[in-house]
């Protein structure tokens, strides 16, 4: 049985001291882009937690250990962190909280157009399959059961701490902005240094 690793968190109040004081760290926000062009911190980077698993090697390269990452909640955050730490990037911190307490904090935020966050949209499409299940399987048999398949995945997700609806709707047009190019990415941390 392995130990459990300790995530370092960093809570809004201090990062916007630091911010404050010219001192900030850099930023990897590992939400999807049009999560991140809805609303992020300031000087933060966009690297969505998928891209930064598959080039955690070629960013590693280019990051110090001055590191926050942010998200919604915390959780990818949590998940990059663990990517990176395996990629021989350790002691970075997570945005305790995520964007979710730096907005309640009044931090400094760039908005652009207005969209439902992701948990938003699993809340309604897995709400949506259970009520519509349990109203069809009142006339046909066993339809039900799709409604305790999602209630099962949605379980499995708060335990695992993962959500495979999340993921595939990630996917979708609507939650697709450009695709994060790790090339740029790097130039714009190069030309931080």
């Amino acid at each position: 049985m392995s130990a459990e690793r300790t995530v370092h968190t960093i809570s809004p109040a201090a990062l916007r001291r630091l911010t404050e004081e010219g001192r900030a760290p850099r930023l990897l926000d590992v939400r999807t882009p049009a999560e991140f062009r809805t609303a992020h911190i300031p000087g933060a980077y966009n690297v969505p937690l998928h891209t930064l698993r598959e080039h955690r090697a070629e960013l590693r390269s280019h990051l110090d250990e001055d590191i926050v990452l942010v998200c919604r909640s915390g959780a990818r955050a949590s998940r990059a962190e663990q990517a990176l730490a395996e990629a021989g990037l350790p002691g970075l911190r997570v945005l305790d909280g995520g964007m979710t307490a730096w907005e309640a904090a009044d931090a400094p935020v760039l908005r652009g157009a207005e969209r439902w966050d992701m948990e938003r949209q699993v809340r309604l499409v897995a709400g949506s399959i259970v009520l519509t299940t349990g109203l069809v399987g009142i006339l046909v048999p066993g339809v039900h059961l799709i409604g305790t398949a999602v209630g099962a995945g949605l379980t499995y997700a708060a335990l695992s701490n993962s959500c495979a609806m999340g993921v595939l709707l990630s996917k979708l047009p609507y939650n697709r902005g450009p695709r994060t190019d790790v090339g740029t990415v790097i130039a714009q941390l190069r030309d931080k240094s």
